[in-house]
């Protein structure tokens, strides 16, 4: 993710030559001809590490997708499994989808007027993402134009078919939940060659099965969270309701509440380890509930990055987090992402899902695990839902 380590020696190779002649000519009194020298270095500094700059400022900090764009998916890019324009509605009529267009006007930052980002959490701490199970999986809509940010959660429990996968794999995989594509896509399996290693396969699985195409991909695992919300000093979680994440039973241990996986009603305050409890907390709640808790801590992290007393240091604190996530963003389109956090209002951040009565349980047969729980939504619901998130359709919940 660094600056090209030649070219920085390079670069620190000149100025000290630059101090070798500067030094010599004072000793023989040549004052003219040095502050001529002088000023050329200066400037082929300038002019070398302004390109050197500007070139890895909008390089990938990662290995890119590889995918279609919108437009290209439009035009007849990478085949999904569903339909650009009409999808089976429920009991068998047929819905016209708005097609996706861009907002009109101008960017407030940057100059990309709409993008998709994959934002996932990976249930590791391995800080080489070799293995991981991406058991948080957003789709955001980002519109620098309006500007609004949606988020969209795919439940991890879908099941799916999975492209891509070696010649050798592929028919072993038949199919799989989707928070196994992230998985299979690792360098730790080997069982997927393209590009964006499991971030890359997680994308193209959710292309293949649900026509959502993304542009780029946010990957954070356990540890790096961790670090992300002890950096701005924990977030604040304002509760109607206790939650209790304590482990089943605790009560009988622990009747009076102490136990740092207990949240009680009000203000709590987190750091990094009892934020990660909360938003895995589950065993009581279930994934819905579960997940209605991370957008919480979103909002809370997003709350915390634009206070006063860390926004002049905003650009700063997002440069030092890059080592430990995985992303194919470059720096121009962070700082753009920068930009737009600082211009959002609470209610220009929309969270979707589906609805409640589509999470019917079920279970099946996965590929190497066995028989194991899935929510049974019909696909092509999945995609007509999708299709109306591309376009900006769907109501605030």
């Amino acid at each position: 993710m660094g600056l090209d380590f030649k070219a920085i020696i390079a670069l620190l190779t000149i100025i000290n030559r630059a101090y070798y002649i500067s030094e010599e000519n004072m000793k023989e009194n040549k004052k003219k001809p040095v502050l001529a020298i002088i000023l050329g270095i200066i400037l082929l500094i300038l002019v070398v590490g302004g390109v050197f700059v500007m070139a890895n400022w909008n390089r990938s900090l990662g290995e890119p997708l590889g995918l279609p764009t919108r437009t290209s998916k439009a035009n007849g890019g990478f085949a999904g499994s569903g339909s650009n324009s009409e999808v089976a509605g429920e009991g068998g009529q047929t819905g016209v989808i708005p097609i996706p267009t861009e907002p009109v006007g101008d960017p407030v930052c940057g100059d990309t007027k709409i993008m998709y980002l994959l934002a996932a959490g990976i249930d590791s701490t391995d800080p080489q993402y070799l293995y991981g199970l991406s058991d948080v999986i957003r789709v955001m809509r980002i519109d620098f134009v309006t500007p609004k940010v949606t988020i969209l959660t795919l439940p991890r429990d879908l099941e799916v078919q999975i492209p891509d996968l070696i010649p050798s794999k592929q028919a072993e995989i038949y199919n799989a939940k989707l928070n196994q594509a992230y998985f299979y896509g690792g360098p730790g399996m080997g069982f997927y060659e393209g590009p964006g290693g499991g971030p890359g396969l997680l994308a193209r699985t959710i292309a293949y099965n649900y026509d959502l195409y993304v542009d780029h991909y946010l990957a954070i695992n356990m540890i790096a969270f961790e670090k992300i919300v002890n950096a701005i000093g924990g977030v604040d979680i304002t509760l109607g309701e206790p939650v209790d994440c304590r482990p089943m039973g605790a009560e009988a241990i622990d009747p009076n509440n102490q136990l740092p996986d207990y949240f009680g009603v009000g203000v709590n305050h987190m750091d990094g380890a009892r934020a990660l409890t909360f938003v895995r907390c589950r065993a009581r709640y279930g994934d819905i509930v579960r997940s209605e808790h991370q957008s919480m801590v979103l909002m809370a992290i997003k709350d915390k990055l634009t206070s006063p007393s860390l926004i002049t240091s905003l650009p700063k604190l997002v440069s030092t987090m890059l080592d430990d996530v995985q992303t194919d963003l470059s720096m121009a389109q962070i700082q753009h992402l920068t930009c737009l956090l600082t211009k959002l209002e609470d209610d220009q951040i929309q969270f979707v899902r589906f609805p409640d009565e589509w999470l019917v349980q079920g279970w099946t047969d996965i590929a190497r695990v066995g028989r194991s729980f899935i929510w049974d939504i019909p696909k092509d619901k999945i995609i007509e839902f999708c299709d109306l998130f591309e376009a900006d359709a769907l109501p605030p919940q």
